[in-house]
């Protein structure tokens, strides 16, 4: 049944007609139509590559198709026929660049030849590769080490990686930030303390085998499509899947499988859901602790009337440390609390509880919208909270599954990305190439951008990614960033990191993990670590868009090489003719993980990382999995409370979006065209506030530091969003994030609830 208007929900199945128009679309305005439907399919393919979209497990037996609809747009977006050559840049001044919107910016082409930003005329300039290898070593060779960030996206392959932070480290810093630091880092923080890993415990295999699937704070929909096929598989043997999200997302709701010609022919389709709550922005600690509460005062009733017991006595006897003062915490928790806080009412969170009961294995996936709070940590333990309850972790169909994003984010950590130097292997590394690595903690993320405003900052490597457009605080950011001595980026496509430039900025273009890699030994293959840590090989299929473009381990080879010279035993020569190298000196630095490393990554499914808490061996600091006490039941303290102007914003994405990749101005999920300036809203929101829906106003950050952080133009949207809460679009309202306005513990920025009020109530404007 078609929605109302009023709330602009999209009225069919996610996947289905929808999804295949949508890939067809793309396809053909790359002008890639027959070679992108030829490359599609080796997408994920034991023979192919690794898409280089979303981190979603890749299956040992694949479907004939195994991509989704956000993968192909990333695949059309790389293949794309048109080209950023150095006549383009000849036709451009930066000025002029700066005025296109982000999404034209890469829509412009492949890149095709490295580049230098002359001053004078405005423009980049081609450069020779060997002289701007050159140059940047000497500009890192006259700059104090600790004084550069090495920032990595989370595309980069582990080989890439693994070379990236040795070559940082023998250059003398740790500062290694990434983009789990704006978004998992909640994750990597909170299961290490609870479970002793950083990283969730389930596999597809689980998947067969699980009762009962919650999902926080995680779109499927658009942010891994591909699961959906676990889901409607789940859902087809009677799982129960109960969602708690603010939006009702389509992705969630129900899912036509575009490889499914019943499913395609007929109106027949799969309803995901089977309970839908829509928890406030901020109120998944309440809601989750709801829960608990319920399951521990049946399980009190139980042992009161001698009946068998509802928690898992057994588990959290032998596995588990602070269970008294948890279940103490949730038996004192005032139902009146918790509803105010979620949203929910009691009926709906026992509800839930009552499934949960019910259920022998039960996973629970999350994504940012855990993770991007004030206590995001927190939030990640009481998903571990729950799970222990009833001992889901550590059994088959059962654990903690953090959905993550960039295609290599988790895999990059593994192999020694990261600005804590304690979860890196020093020693090994030491040993392994005769040097003394830095033992002082690197910058994370949001402290790269504290101390580039402060002067401290005066180089940033960006290897991928488009970091001053995700950055928090932009108007803050940017002016910082210019006043950068050097900018290096290594990228596909051009980005607006590459126009907000320093002194002296490069733009050097790298082969996306689709193409073929030549180099001197011959076709090169990588690597990567899916979001169940499972390692996969992966080689390119399609011929790259320019000779003149290198590889990623090639650039930073001769960049390594400029700047360290001798004074190493690497081999960076050898390191970028034959990635097999690269692998075997991962292996002696990991050897319980990447132990034949070469033939291994072929093993179809991947092979697993080990992970003690999967065999319920807790790494932890009291050898046990941890309960905790949560701290408040809100999320946000920063949140003032509800007033008259006062409410909750979450930045979010859309359906035709990668991070800061915008594939289209439109989003078919929540009906909005050609436009991303939009604020959803609900309708009583809407009127309280003296609005109409099509209305152009502004929201402003509420806070007290003196910084006036607005953002105009923005069109009223009446949405399906809980009272109080409102969304809109990433990054365009980056600016109303204050740096400072951060997961305690972790640092990532808590864009899912942002203290905003309106301003700027001009005439209206015609409704999108």
């Amino acid at each position: 049944m078609k929605e109302k208007d009023a709330t602009r929900s999209y009225p069919y199945a996610s996947g289905g007609w929808g999804s295949l128009k949508a890939v067809t679309t793309i396809l053909a305005r790359e002008h890639v139509g027959a070679k992108g439907s030829a490359v599609l399919a080796r997408q994920n393919k034991p023979d192919g590559f690794m898409c280089v979209s979303c981190s979603w497990a890749k299956p040992a037996d694949p479907h004939v198709f195994e991509f989704c609809e956000s993968g192909a747009k990333a695949t059309a977006w790389d293949l794309t026929s048109k080209r950023t050559t150095p006549e383009f840049f000849r036709l451009h001044t930066v000025k002029e660049l700066l005025s296109w919107h982000d999404h034209d910016l890469e829509e412009a082409g492949r890149l095709t030849a490295p580049l230098r930003y002359d001053h004078i005329t405005d423009k980049y300039v081609e450069v020779d590769w060997q002289q701007a290898f050159d140059e940047i070593g000497r500009e890192l060779n006259g700059l104090a080490p600790n004084s550069v960030v090495f920032y990595a996206s989370g595309r980069a392959s582990l080989e890439t990686s693994y070379m990236y932070q040795l070559f940082a480290r023998m250059y003398g810093t740790n500062n290694l930030p990434d983009s789990s630091n704006m978004c998992h880092e909640s994750t990597s923080v909170g299961l290490k303390e609870a479970i002793g890993v950083g990283v969730g415990t389930i596999t597809l295999d689980d998947f067969e085998k699980t009762d009962l699937m919650f999902f926080f704070g995680q779109n499927v929909g658009t942010n891994s499509p591909r699961m959906l096929h676990q889901l409607q598989d789940a859902r087809k043997r009677g799982v129960p899947i109960i969602t708690f999200n603010p939006l009702r997302e389509p992705g969630l709701i129900r899912f036509a499988n575009p490889q499914s010609p019943t499913q395609m022919l007929t109106p027949a389709n799969t309803q995901i859901s089977t309970q839908y709550h829509q928890v406030k922005t901020g109120g998944d600690t309440a809601a989750i602790l709801g829960i608990c509460k319920a399951v521990i005062a049946a399980d009190d009733l139980a042992a009161e009337q001698g009946r068998p017991r509802t928690i898992d006595i057994a588990f959290i006897r032998d596995h588990t440390a602070g269970y008294d003062a948890f279940a103490n915490c949730a038996r004192e928790a005032s139902w009146t609390d918790i509803e105010k806080v979620s949203g929910l009412t009691r009926g709906a969170i026992e509800a839930a509880a009552d499934e949960y009961m019910k259920a022998d294995a039960v996973m629970i996936h999350y994504g940012m919208g855990l993770t991007q709070h004030r206590l995001g940590v927190q939030n990640v333990r009481m998903v571990c909270n729950l799970l222990f309850l009833r001992g889901n972790i550590g059994k088959p169909g059962a654990g903690p599954s953090p959905v993550r994003g960039h295609s290599n984010v988790q895999g990059q950590r593994t192999v020694g990305i990261t600005e804590k130097p304690e979860l890196a292997p020093l020693d090994k590394l030491a040993s392994q190439f005769s040097f003394e690595p830095p033992r002082t903690k690197g910058l994370n993320t949001v402290e790269a951008f504290e101390a580039m405003i402060k002067g401290e900052v005066k180089a940033v490597f960006n290897l991928g990614g488009n970091l001053v457009r995700s950055a928090p605080d932009r108007n803050r950011i940017e002016p910082a960033w210019r006043s950068l001595r050097l900018n290096v980026n290594v990228a596909t496509k051009l980005n607006r990191s590459h126009l907000i430039h320093g002194e002296i900025s490069y733009i050097l273009p790298c082969l996306s993990r689709i193409e073929i890699d030549r180099q001197a030994s011959g076709d090169q293959a990588v690597s990567m670590e899916d979001s169940t840590a499972c390692v996969h090989g992966s080689h390119g299929v399609a011929e790259p868009p320019s000779e003149n473009i290198r590889s990623e381990p090639f650039i930073l080879a001769g960049i390594a090489k400029a700047t360290l010279e001798d004074r190493f035993a690497v081999d960076w020569n050898a390191w970028r003719d034959d990635y097999s190298v690269v692998r075997d000196e991962i292996a002696k630095t990991y050897p319980e993980i990447f132990h034949d490393f070469s033939r291994r990554m072929w093993t179809p499914g991947g092979f697993p990382k080990p992970l003690p808490a999967r065999e319920r061996q807790w790494q932890t600091k009291s050898g046990r999995a941890e309960f905790l006490v949560p701290k408040e039941l809100g999320e946000d303290p920063d949140m003032p409370e509800r007033g008259t102007d006062a409410l909750r914003l979450m930045t979010l994405r859309s359906d035709s979006q990668f991070n800061t990749t915008i594939y289209s101005l439109d989003d078919r999920f929540r009906g909005v065209k050609g436009n991303r300036m939009v604020v959803l809203m609900n309708k009583d929101d809407i009127a309280a506030s003296s609005l109409s829906e099509g209305d152009m106003i502004g929201l402003e950050t509420i806070a007290n530091d003196g910084v006036d952080r607005r953002v105009s133009g923005l069109t009223v949207m009446a949405y399906d969003i809980p009272r109080g809460c409102i969304a809109a679009y990433y990054p365009e309202c980056n600016p109303l994030l204050p740096l400072w306005h951060c997961a305690e513990e972790s640092k990532v920025p808590a864009a899912k609830s942002i203290p905003v009020k309106i301003v700027d109530k001009p005439g209206k404007q015609p409704a999108v």
